[in-house]
């Protein structure tokens, strides 16, 4: 009997969710179970001393770091096409994920989406200088990225790697705002490949605010 497939996440986390779609894309079924983190930190010590989603379980194996987890997936299940053979190709791939991670979350998610469409939406407290610090944060990244899908060797649109399940779901909540969604427009390489991917079932079947309209 094949070992099972846990996810332990927080729905609104874009890091579960970056998962989620990992598992969609390489078939995988997994069990959910919900953990806020911000509220229920002890119950997801039961899993990491660090507190933090996303968790992966495969039997008694844990995983936590969510490109880990996306490397994992793709080994584990067979799924090597989202990791490019071709050494450049690989290392772009591997380095727009590290950007989206060091460069692009807070400012894009934690600042433009949190105070700009989460916070506003849940009826919490935000404040909107955090949405013009967070666009200022974030141009030298997305500069950086509208470079690497010029170049055509991952974000192409033609061939999904783990780069384009990391992204994604980072730039379809910056975009839910709509100063997010005029400074991406102005990065014309990033935004065609977010055109080809915005409508992607992968995206629709892990939407996390299904009954509210997009801007």
């Amino acid at each position: 009997m094949a070992e099972p497939f846990e996810l332990i996440g927080f729905r609104y986390s874009v890091y579960t969710r970056i998962v989620r779609i990992a598992l969609i894309e390489t078939g995988t079924d997994a069990s959910y179970l919900e953990v806020d983190p911000f509220s229920d930190s002890p119950a997801l010590e039961r899993f990491t001393p660090l507190g933090l989603v996303p968790v992966l379980r495969h039997g008694d194996f844990t995983l936590t770091e969510t490109a880990a987890i996306l490397r994992y997936l793709a080994r584990v299940t067979g799924t090597d096409r989202l990791m490019p053979r071709d050494p450049r190709a690989l290392a772009r791939m591997e380095q727009v994920m590290g950007v989206a991670d060091t460069s692009l979350y807070w400012p894009l998610v934690r600042q433009v989406f949190s105070h700009g469409f989460f916070a506003p939406q849940m009826g919490e407290p935000y404040d909107p200088e955090q949405v013009t610090a967070g666009l200022e944060a974030g141009r030298n990244g997305l500069r950086l990225l509208d470079g690497i899908a010029e170049e055509g060797l991952v974000l192409r649109g033609d061939a999904m790697t783990l780069a384009d399940l990391h992204l994604a779901p980072m730039i379809d909540y910056f975009t839910r705002v709509a100063a997010g969604a005029e400074m991406l427009a102005s990065h014309p390489a990033l935004s065609a490949w977010w055109s080809g991917m915005a409508g992607s079932p992968l995206l629709l079947a892990s939407e996390p605010f299904p009954d509210v309209p997009r801007p």
